[in-house]
């Protein structure tokens, strides 16, 4: 688990990246195969977002000739780039939806031969509500969405959310304990701008908890009691800081 970002991939060099990807590719298999890409996570972020500007690698669906697997590895090699910089890992985790290139939305076409989409809006807010990872940037991700779209003049509704949730998932069974009583108080309360510092705030305060604690205890972190010794470090710091 990996509970801390690095600046690795801004808007402007990930997309020199997928060119160079492009490119690589249709050296490979030439122009009569295109692939196609789905961006979700961070890199959907700073696609189509102004409030986040980094992610520390690139989560997307990827449909396209096994080739595509070597023309990634080579543009790691040339820019220097973490293994696995373009991955398709997410589809082991509760996020991801097989309807999710359905709901995407078309960005642009790289070399004729890489098509890229992105999800968005909503159906972004409803995968990280699906997450709901109080350590990473799930949260104020969902934050940071609903203010650019009221700045935009279209204000994200609880109904386009379920709507989202139902569309991707079927229902809002099988998401974390509080993700939708979140999302509707938020959507209640508004002042999205003035509470997106605060919860970016109490994610990295979260991320250096569990470093700290994982270096105490090195095998006690596992995927599944995250959450629970988040809760427990969070309530000693409470009675530490009252003390």
């Amino acid at each position: 688990m990996s509970t801390e970002n690095s600046n690795v991939f801004k808007k402007d060099n990930l997309d020199l990246y997928l060119k160079e990807l492009a490119k690589e590719y249709k050296k490979l298999v030439g122009g009569k195969m295109p692939a196609e890409i789905v961006l979700i996570g961070g890199a959907a972020v700073i696609e189509s977002y102004g409030f986040r500007d980094m992610t520390a690698d690139v989560d997307a669906i990827i449909s396209s000739a096994s080739a595509m697997k070597d023309a990634i590895n080579l543009i790691g090699e040339r820019y220097d780039l973490p293994s696995g910089w373009l991955n398709a890992d997410f589809r082991k985790t509760d996020s991801y939806s097989g309807k999710l290139l359905q709901y995407s939305s078309f960005y642009r076409t790289f070399c004729q031969v890489l098509n890229v989409r992105i999800v968005t809006g909503e159906y972004l807010i409803a995968m990280k509500l699906r997450a709901f990872r109080q350590y990473k940037n799930d949260i104020s991700d969902v934050i940071g969405i609903l203010a650019e779209h009221e700045k935009r003049g279209d204000g994200i509704t609880a109904k386009r959310i379920d709507r989202a949730a139902e569309d991707l998932y079927g229902s809002w069974d099988g998401f974390p304990d509080g993700a939708r009583d979140f999302i509707m108080k938020t959507l209640s309360a508004g002042n999205y701008e003035s509470v997106y510092d605060l919860v970016r705030k109490n994610e990295k305060e979260a991320r250096e908890q569990l470093v700290e604690f994982r270096e105490s205890y090195p095998d006690a972190l596992k995927g599944e009691n995250v959450d629970d010794v988040l809760q427990k470090l969070r309530a000693k710091k409470q009675i530490s800081d009252h003390e």
